[in-house]
């Protein structure tokens, strides 16, 4: 079968299935036949065998709401394709902002060698992407699933930063041993209200870990907890820098900081309040 009757027959059972076949049909065929979507068009004549029993499993997986992106097995973070599964969160544009934010202050502070940490690391997205484009620095990647960090420690590897992503299991800065001084405390926490939880989309509430999700009555249980132990782990000058909800600007403004002053609330790019930084002055 060549690639460009796989599509035909994709786009029009995913219609019939009522899944979104024009965007998603492409995706699919690519993946499946190792095509980059880039040359897709220029290779569409090519053989690409019997795939069609492989690729009616995914329609039927996405026809019951599984997000493409566990489908696949795998999606793109600032350039990189990042292995997941369902202990771990789907990678999204907002937390590309705050590793982009993250980047830029270590470049300005000329600390591209420093030691970071990414607490709730997930997949690894941020971890490893920022040991990627800082080749000398070191980052402690620490989750409380087990799963999660075997996912994160597969990622390393794959993108070649394994012997700079040190790998830790824990509760927020639980596994740290006392001593320990980072240049940034990075974290994607969960930060949705209960009352946010029913209006979700159902891929979001019935696949994702519901625990990287949730953060209380508030949705700022876990980010209290960041932002008010975070003296103890930074050096003077450190920062914390971490994705908050879109509509808790305010509300993150007046967590109690310690040694901590709060430096800006940025947005991401539709101009929604997305990312928050702390300041370590002493």
């Amino acid at each position: 079968m060549k690639l460009s009757e796989l599509l035909d027959m994709c786009r029009k059972e995913m219609a019939a299935a009522g899944c979104d076949a024009a965007r998603e049909a492409e995706i699919f065929v690519s993946a499946l036949a190792g095509v980059p979507r880039s040359r897709f068009f220029m290779e569409r004549d090519r053989e690409a065998g019997d795939l069609s029993g492989t690729l009616r499993s995914w329609i039927a997986r996405r026809a019951g709401g599984e997000p493409v992106q566990y489908i696949l097995g795998a999606w793109e973070f600032y350039g990189r394709e990042f292995l997941l599964t369902r202990d771990t969160l789907i990678p999204r544009p907002e937390t590309e902002g705050l590793v982009e934010r993250v980047l830029g202050a270590l470049r300005r502070r000329g600390r591209e060698d420093g030691l970071l940490l990414d607490v709730g690391t997930g997949s690894g997205a941020i971890a490893v992407t920022l040991a990627a484009e800082l080749p000398r620095a070191r980052v402690a990647a620490v989750d409380l699933s087990a799963e999660a960090l075997r996912v994160a420690g597969k990622n390393a590897r794959r993108h070649g930063v394994a012997d700079r992503v040190f790998l830790l299991r824990g509760d927020a800065y639980s596994a740290l041993k006392n001593g320990n001084r980072f240049d940034v405390v990075v974290s994607n926490p969960p930060y949705l209200t209960e009352g946010e939880w029913g209006s979700l989309p159902a891929e979001v509430r019935d696949f994702e870990p519901p625990g990287a999700l949730l953060a209380g009555a508030d949705g700022l249980s876990v980010l209290r907890v960041l932002v008010a132990e975070a003296g103890l782990h930074l050096v003077p000058g450190g920062e914390l820098w971490c994705e908050i909800g879109e509509t808790q600007g305010e509300a993150v403004k007046r967590l109690p900081s310690g040694p901590l002053r709060i430096v800006g609330i940025f947005p991401d790019l539709a101009g929604r309040d997305r990312v928050a930084c702390w300041k370590k002055e002493c």
